[in-house]
């Protein structure tokens, strides 16, 4: 948990000085936007792989650095929403499903002006419609709609529409996800939009940090049900560590005693 803490914080750290070379502080949200996306559109100094696919997709490092990564609709989505958390934006990941619920595209949510609008990475654009008002996601379910937004970015796919969606594909799990969406359909409505899954599940680091410790509590509660059980039930003297710690402690410091 501790090395999971210790490399969460360099992260953070490194994207925090990455966007503030990228992008001001003082810039409202959508400002911010614009510029992360230039930066995406236009910085030369970027470096290529001989095999990308054997590139660590979900460490925000790599994909931040290769170009080739950052041309592939889910590495480019997950460059653009670490350095928009950095940037202090509100922001989460969107899978567009095709009908049998496969991922055929990925794009992000910013959160402006109370309104979640869709941003794609992979193209550099925001969804606008042709006045130039940004678009949410459930605005680009209608096909004239996301016509007039498709049209606007070149060489645009359009079969890449909001006819389905969701924030976290479950069917990836074995056995076609358990059927667990329907279940936590049931339980917590809406529970893929209250947390920000696209954080755990895209950067390595902090799944880890999560796991480990999660890990750590669990652990700990466990050990101190067999404490407890030990001493209530059992009557078995155990090794008290903090009570040996102290005992050795104060043997270390204390003067010895001189016999006459």
């Amino acid at each position: 948990m501790v090395y999971s803490c210790n490399r969460e914080y360099s992260v953070r750290w490194y994207l925090d000085g990455f966007s503030d070379a990228i992008v001001p502080n003082s810039l409202p949200a959508e400002q911010k936007v614009v510029a992360i996306l230039n930066w995406m559109r236009e910085e030369p100094s970027r470096a290529n792989s001989v095999n990308p696919e054997a590139l660590p997709k979900r460490d925000p490092e790599t994909t931040l650095t290769y170009k080739q990564l950052l041309n592939v609709c889910g590495t480019a989505t997950n460059a653009f929403l670490n350095l928009a958390r950095s940037s202090d934006l509100r922001v989460r990941r969107l899978l567009l499903l095709s009908p049998n619920s496969q991922t055929k595209h990925v794009v992000a949510e910013v959160l402006i002006g109370g309104r979640w609008i869709v941003v794609d990475p992979t193209y550099r654009a925001i969804m606008r419609d042709a006045r130039g008002r940004y678009l949410t996601r459930n605005e680009l379910r209608d096909p004239a709609v996301f016509a007039e937004a498709a049209a606007a970015i070149p060489n645009y796919p359009p079969e890449y529409n909001y006819d389905q969606f969701a924030h976290v594909r479950i069917a990836r799990l074995p056995l076609e996800g358990l059927h667990l969406r329907p279940v936590l359909d049931w339980v917590y409505p809406g529970w893929d939009e209250a947390v920000d899954w696209s954080l755990f599940l895209e950067r390595e680091s902090f799944f880890y940090l999560v796991l480990s410790g999660s890990a750590a509590v669990f652990f700990l509660i466990f050990r101190a049900m067999l404490a407890w059980y030990a001493d209530s039930r059992l009557r078995i003297p155990r090794f008290h560590l903090r009570q040996n710690v102290l005992r050795a402690g104060a043997a270390f410091f204390s003067a010895p005693e001189i016999k006459q």
